[in-house]
């Protein structure tokens, strides 16, 4: 009978080990682990191992952002940058493409100026619902285009899409 208890609680372990280890962390489990969730990219993770750092690697994974260059990248329908004037400063590469003609060249980009607030990028779908926010204070300008190359649809791709629509 007790062997019987012990093999179901070892199941019901593993069980609850393989669940977890699959699930992604929240914003906060990543920084109570010293991770950064909006800046962390997997490629980063995968070089813990070069300095004898192998058992944060799960927990890293867990908290990072797939980093490849595959085609199936998730496309967002607009994006808002926030940003505070007063922290230009300390952000110069921003305030460079913010006063740029960069921004120009991404209809679906808006600028928000937001005391107080570290430079983020809110990315939404088509709807205007905020699917992902990403911290780009440690980003050059050429960072910033390039990000929002990947991840702004187009508006050829979307006018492509609405003429598809309507062929008779």
């Amino acid at each position: 009978m007790a062997a019987q208890k012990i093999a179901v609680a070892i199941v019901i372990l593993t069980v609850y080990l393989a669940d977890s280890s699959l699930a992604d962390f929240s914003t906060e489990d990543c920084a109570s682990l010293g991770f950064i969730k909006a800046n962390l990219l997997c490629s980063s993770c995968d070089q813990l191992k070069d300095f004898s750092l192998d058992q944060l690697v799960e927990h890293c994974k867990q908290c990072c952002h797939n980093d490849d260059s595959t085609p199936n990248e998730k496309k967002y329908a607009r994006a808002i940058l926030e940003v505070c004037t007063c922290k230009f400063p300390a952000y110069p590469q921003i305030q460079a493409f913010v006063k740029s003609d960069r921004p120009a060249k991404f209809p679906n980009l808006q600028i928000k100026y937001l005391r107080g607030l570290d430079p983020i990028i809110k990315l939404l779908d088509k709807d205007g619902i905020v699917r992902d926010t990403v911290a780009i204070e440690k980003w050059n300008t050429d960072s910033v285009e390039e990000f929002l190359n990947t991840h702004l649809v187009k508006e050829e791709e979307e006018d492509r899409g609405f003429l598809k629509t309507n062929l008779i």
